[in-house]
């Protein structure tokens, strides 16, 4: 192993005393990246093999070629640090297609590839543009992200992952296209594989996240903190063996169903899948396709599977040993990479088959010891329980607001551990990268056998994208538009500024939609219900008094969405969040037990029952003499929700225009006096350039 070229695969310190030696430390790593991505691509032995497809979910090789050059191009003009382009046709068409995702146009007729000379020659112009970047461009110590080698070292991190995603569809090329070289040498050990067994690991509380000042690179979603309580549990000493998931293959795992997820059993369904992607079953044997070679099934190398196909085995193994066994948590992988006391980049020799230091293939599952483990880094990455979320604090990078956050719709599940190709970022122990659960990696997994649900420790926080949702959450928790106050906020604020409250033990949010005025009244009250009709509403509100913020996208324009966050600490409602209990219920027939409130607060609700009489009939039962009864309206009556003979106003009577405030003093007034009314505005946000401004009027009542 070449210590040198180790040093230059590890990730750069941010670090440093010399502005002069981190400029030539920054433009080395950048260097040494572009040269072995492009040393990748030397694999292929013919042209045409970039423009074949030979990962369906992905675009064919022509495009990454392109598109890690296209980033640096791309992020540096977004962030003013270049004034022109290199080839705008290039840095449009090579700009997105990493995931399947809503905006990723897969569709081969819609592109008309150049050649692969014209890309490498791009390629070269767009290397000299960044090398006089580095040259000239302010380098203050350390590195934040705010310097512009931020920026360069953004683009050096992603051109390593497209290193190794870039390697996983040359593996699934015909071997024809694809010929042995020196630089990717692929190890020769093969064999079998010792039995498997487990070995207990203590569990603990830990603490995840990477701190804002440390000392390496790291993208948006590894930044923040979370601490998990993790029982004690067992782990399996290797990552399972193409020999021990060989078993699961011959004792029909793929045909028997109840191994198998609801999401697993779509995916066998459609894919028709008998075993692991990279195997082939010819003439009576077993054999491994590898980067450039197809060799007889290695048993003791890791096997290399989705995380659908790595549950179903997991099942299986728990049926066989009648044991719990599972995939790990984020949490419990974390645990076990204590057992390794350094991380790069401060490695003078790796400790797994990782950073390309040893091979360019795995290599046996009893290679590299870590106390009682083995591979607790390295060889393949390892499938987690965990759907991907951002730690408490994370926060998008404004140069790149789209690398984490569209992962965050608990369907891309946690890789962790990194592979023998994964450099860079990727090795670090902080690196956190995650993938659709029917995605092939080199990836693998191991085990473990514990009783603790993993679902608290893995479950996602996602980004909210129902368009509904999304407007409320936003009209609750979000801007103030056009110089209008909040309407949650101002409403409360308005209400209780006329109302004399003797007492302030119980208050009631009916309507509460997404429960923002909840949090305002438990400001003043010792207790608030916020009761909605909507499960949906009811959930964003619960989810958010959970987990402390909710995450949601708002519309700006066509397909294009922005990221937003409400964050109940930065709105100032963690010390009140107890005293609020969200419940799903109909206002028109609440249970008995939601009575004896000080004040019921109602907005924006009435013009949205079925039949808002009988609930104003019947509300006064629910609150203490002397208290209070607040109601706010649009009046925007639509027969979608009220039969029109129910409308309380808004109509002719005898005649004579009869409103919703005289439909109101009509009912209620046997019950309560009218104390004050008031106009309300609010502005519900469509897109960026279309918002709903309304007025809503305030009636203050008063239990007689």
């Amino acid at each position: 192993m070449d210590t040198s070229l180790m040093q230059h695969r590890q990730t750069l310190t941010l670090t440093g005393t010399s502005e002069a030696q981190k400029r030539q430390e920054l433009k080395q790593y950048f260097n040494e990246t572009w040269q072995l991505y492009e040393s990748l691509f030397e694999l292929i032995n013919h042209d045409s093999a970039y423009y074949l497809k030979a990962e369906p979910l992905r675009h064919p090789l022509i495009f990454y070629f392109g598109h890690t050059a296209t980033f640096y191009i791309n992020k540096l003009k977004l962030a003013k640090y270049l004034d022109s382009r290199v080839n705008d046709h290039f840095e449009s068409m090579f700009a997105i297609g990493v995931d399947e995702m809503s905006w990723d146009d897969l569709n081969d007729a819609h592109y008309q590839w150049p050649s692969v000379e014209e890309v490498r020659e791009y390629r070269q112009q767009v290397r000299a543009v960044v090398n006089v970047v580095i040259d000239t461009m302010a380098l203050p110590l350390p590195i934040t992200q705010a310097c512009p080698a931020w920026v360069i070292l953004m683009g050096i991190e992603h051109e390593r992952i497209h290193l190794e995603t870039s390697s996983v569809i040359i593996r699934q090329l015909p071997l024809e296209y694809v010929s042995p070289h020196p630089n990717w040498p692929e190890c020769e050990d093969v064999g079998t594989a010792d039995e498997n067994s487990l070995a207990h690991v203590a569990g603990g509380c830990i603490t995840l996240g990477k701190k804002q000042d440390d000392a390496t690179y790291g993208w948006d979603n590894e930044y923040g903190e979370q601490c998990d309580q993790v029982a004690d549990f067992k782990a399996a000493r290797c990552l399972v063996s193409n020999q021990e998931y060989l078993q699961f293959v011959v004792s029909g795992g793929y045909d028997q169903p109840h191994y198998w997820n609801a999401e697993g059993q779509a995916w066998l369904a459609y894919t028709q899948a008998k075993m692991p992607r990279f195997w082939r079953f010819t003439a009576g044997k077993w054999w491994q396709r590898n980067l450039t070679s197809e060799i007889p099934l290695p048993l003791n190398w890791p096997v290399e599977v989705n995380q659908l196909e790595a549950k179903a085995f997991c099942n299986w193994k728990g049926a066989q040993l009648q044991r719990p066994i599972r995939l790990p948590t984020e949490a419990e992988w974390y645990i076990l990479r204590q057992n390794i006391t350094t991380d790069a980049p401060d490695w003078q020799e790796a400790p797994g088959n990782i950073a390309l230091a040893y091979y360019a293939s795995s290599c046996p599952v009893n290679r590299f010891a870590h106390n009682a483990f083995f591979d607790i880094i390295g060889n393949v990455w390892q499938w987690t329980e965990t759907a991907i979320d951002g730690f408490h604090g994370f926060a998008v990078h404004p140069l790149y607001d789209d690398f984490s956050t569209p992962t965050f719709d608990g369907k891309h599940n946690l890789i962790k551990g990194g592979s023998w190709i994964s450099t860079g970022n990727e090795a670090l122990a902080s690196s956190r990268y995650a993938f659709r659960r029917h995605f092939y990696q080199h990836a693998g997994f191991r085990y473990v056998e514990s009783g603790q649900n993993p679902t608290p420790m893995a479950e996602a926080n996602v980004y909210e994208t129902d368009e509904l949702l999304s407007q409320y959450l936003e009209f609750h928790y979000g801007a103030e538009y056009f110089d209008v106050p909040n309407f949650c906020v101002n409403g409360v604020k308005q209400a209780l500024a006329e109302l004399q409250l003797t007492h302030t033990a119980k208050a009631l949010d009916i309507g509460c939609s997404v429960g923002r005025a909840s949090f305002e009244l438990a400001k003043v009250f010792d207790h608030v219900d916020g009761i909605d009709f909507s499960a949906r509403f009811i959930q964003q509100a619960y989810a958010l008094t959970e987990q402390g913020e909710k995450r949601y996208t708002i519309r700006t324009e066509g397909d294009l969405v922005e990221f937003k966050c409400a964050n109940l600490g930065q709105l100032g409602y963690s010390a009140v969040a107890s005293k609020v209990n969200f419940v799903q219920g109909d206002a028109c027939n609440l249970k008995p037990m939601f009575s004896g409130y000080d004040l019921v607060y109602a907005a924006n609700l009435i013009d949205r029952l079925t039949d808002p009489r009988s609930f104003l009939q019947t509300i006064g039962q629910r609150i203490h003499q002397g208290g209070y009864l607040v109601i706010a309206s649009p009046y925007t009556w639509l027969e979608d929700y009220t039969p029109k003979t129910k409308w309380l106003g808004g109509i002719k009577l005898k005649g004579e225009n009869f409103t919703t405030l005289d439909g109101l003093t009509e009912t209620l007034i046997d019950q309560f006096e009218l104390i004050a009314v008031k106009d309300i505005p609010f502005v519900i946000r469509e897109t960026r350039r279309k918002f709903q401004h309304s007025i809503s009027q305030m009636t203050l009542w008063r239990k007689r």
